[in-house]
């Protein structure tokens, strides 16, 4: 990691990766929160966006209106002022990063238990972005066994922990727990935005969940996919580097990473035109979605009332979406589709691999204990158009997904 004076940083062309992003700091009541403003001047220089937020005890060591004036934006510290709500779920959204600091003893224990008393922590809890973390206090309250233990926890969440510096304390001391300079923490940020991911620049399209073929206003064709598997699929491909838009039916559940592109579909019919329409465009298309392959050929206006015994709907197939994707599919195009079988489970597989032109067709089968609709466990198998077979183990969907992105870096490799 390079350690950069200012009058450096703004001349380093390596750090293009800045440009753009969207940046939360956090402020909790330290000391050194001085340095802040230093930190904020430093990354809106690379020209990135900038918003703070501070605990209440942060604004008694620097000033909400000097963070104000250098970041361009209002500094929330409440999460309600006079008739207005601080939006804390779409903050945590917004951001590309995640910055908390400085972070003390206190705040470092919240955040560890899940304690959620004040904005910041309610827009850490509501986060979907990567987090980093430079703790700030004295040398005994870094060196506590409590202390060092919630930094591991924080670190098994998947937060970067920058640890604190030797150097002159508060307290008159010199020893561990001066938080990091603004620099060492830039620099940790542009090391993660310019570093080069698999599948840096490539652009993803996956479908999720359901489809609902309505029979009339309040009643509908459907089944139990809940989309776990296609947002892990998401979300996977975009930590990866990929540009995702995910084509979700109706499910109650959303992405984690913020850099995917929902498009929320209700029928098969939708999902069919969006698909059809991103697919040029895109280099990876996964097609995991349960769609239903009949919908009703009229659908009443009105909710149909129980009348007789017996009640007869006509049906009619639906466009089969990976079918008309692989004739569209274009050199270049990695297209992949997921077969959930009862029996036979192979067969099917290999029939669809080969009539539909994809490349790769995930199997899982509810004959396995654990996978399917509703599990957060799965257990699948891979045939490629190469021949080749994959077999996992029966994990969680997102250590599946994971999986699954492997094989298609490796296969974007060869």
């Amino acid at each position: 990691m390079r350690l950069l004076n200012e009058h450096d940083m703004e001349k380093d062309a390596s750090l293009q990766g800045m440009q753009g992003k969207k940046i939360l700091i956090g402020v909790s009541g330290s000391i050194a929160a001085y340095k802040i403003p230093h930190l904020v001047r430093l990354l809106t220089k690379q020209g990135a966006t900038v918003k703070v937020m501070m605990t209440p005890a942060a604004a008694e060591f620097v000033s909400p209106l000097v963070l104000s004036t250098l970041s361009g934006h209002p500094v929330l510290y409440k999460l309600a002022e006079e008739d207005q709500w601080s939006d804390h779920v779409h903050l945590g959204r917004w951001a590309d990063a995640m910055i908390l600091a400085p972070v003390s003893a206190n705040t470092l224990s919240k955040m560890a238990n899940g304690q959620c008393d004040n904005l910041l922590l309610a827009v850490y809890m509501s986060g979907t972005c990567p987090v980093w973390i430079a703790p700030a206090m004295d040398e005994d309250m870094w060196h506590h066994g409590a202390t060092q233990q919630n930094m591991a926890t924080l670190r098994g969440f998947g937060h970067t922990v920058i640890d604190s510096e030797y150097g002159s304390l508060a307290s008159g001391l010199v020893g561990m727990g001066r938080m990091a300079e603004p620099e060492t923490i830039v620099s940790h940020l542009t090391d993660y935005f310019n570093a080069v991911l698999p599948l840096n620049g490539k652009k993803a399209l996956v479908t999720a969940g359901p489809t609902h073929e309505y029979i009339d206003p309040v009643r509908f064709i459907g089944n139990a996919s809940s989309g776990k598997m296609g947002i892990a699929l998401a979300d996977a491909l975009a930590d990866a580097g990929c540009s995702v838009d995910l084509v979700l039916g109706p499910s109650a559940l959303r992405p984690r990473n913020s850099k995917v592109e929902v498009h929320s579909v209700v029928s098969a019919q939708a999902m069919y035109e969006k698909c059809m329409m991103l697919w040029p465009a895109m280099d990876i298309g996964i097609k995991a979605a349960a769609v239903a392959d009949y919908t009703p050929d009229n659908v009443a206006t009105q909710k149909i009332k129980k009348v007789g015994d017996d009640m007869t709907i006509t049906l009619r197939k639906t466009n089969d979406i990976l079918k008309a994707l692989g004739h569209d599919k274009q050199s270049g195009q990695l297209l992949i589709g997921f077969a959930l079988e009862t029996q036979d489970g192979e067969t099917y597989a290999l029939n669809k691999l080969n009539q539909k032109n994809a490349d790769m067709i995930v199997l899982n089968t509810l004959q396995d204990e654990g996978a399917g609709f509703g599990f957060d466990t799965n257990q699948v198998t891979i045939f490629t158009r190469r021949g080749e077979r994959f077999e996992s183990a029966l994990m969680s969907k997102t250590d599946i997904a994971q999986w699954i992105v492997q094989k298609i870096i490796t296969w974007e490799n060869e």
